[in-house]
């Protein structure tokens, strides 16, 4: 799927691109691709100059791969963020690269964070005002969900304490018990890896 947002009186504006010559009159400063279809990629390719290589979201690649400039001015990074949903919680890789003042995004599936963002840069004005602020914008979105993620692991804790506290506790319920402390554990992992690799990402 290929997003672009342009600006218009300070508010942010989606259009969902289904064709190359759909490219031709806009003057995007930000493009999202979700599961980018190699046509799509093209379409970048031929209309802003971006090649998007194969691996771009790869979760293995090595630390000095992930934030890096090009010698034509394109700078590079890849970050890591948080879904917290009634699946399993999980970190879902992006590759961002700004070029010609036009932010391209890449990613796997939809985050919540772009949601959001998205839905204030439509209600606020002057809330983005170039491709550097959606990027910035993004990371403060994304820090504000881990955030409420966190707090929502301290809730589930104390209710976790609570009943074991207040109960006798046979075989199952410390079974259970264990079971939701190691879920809350591995989001709390998750989202202090997800912190760490947003403040890497802002330093650069």
């Amino acid at each position: 799927m290929l997003n672009v947002f342009t600006l218009a009186n300070g508010r942010l504006f989606q259009e969902e691109i289904e064709s190359p010559g759909a490219l031709a009159n806009v003057h995007p400063v930000w493009v999202d691709l979700e599961s980018p279809t190699p046509e799509e990629k093209s379409w970048i390719a031929q209309h802003f100059g971006v090649s998007i290589p194969e691996d771009v979201v790869d979760d293995d690649l090595e630390e000095s791969a992930r934030f890096y400039e090009e010698d034509n001015g394109e700078l590079h990074i890849r970050s890591d963020f948080l879904i917290d949903d009634d699946e399993t919680p999980r970190n879902v890789r992006v590759a961002f690269i700004l070029y010609n003042k036009v932010l391209f995004s890449i990613h796997g599936e939809d985050l919540p964070v772009f949601r959001l963002l998205r839905l204030r840069a439509r209600r606020i004005p002057a809330l983005i005002e170039d491709a550097k602020d959606v990027l910035l914008k993004l990371y403060d979105a994304d820090a504000e969900y881990s955030a409420d993620a966190l707090e929502g692991i301290y809730d589930n804790l104390e209710r976790v304490s609570a009943r074991v506290l207040k109960q006798e506790v046979n075989d199952q319920a410390a079974g259970q018990a264990l079971a939701a402390i190691a879920r809350e554990e591995d989001l709390n992992g998750r989202i202090r890896r997800n912190v760490m690799d947003t403040r890497r990402a802002v330093s650069f």
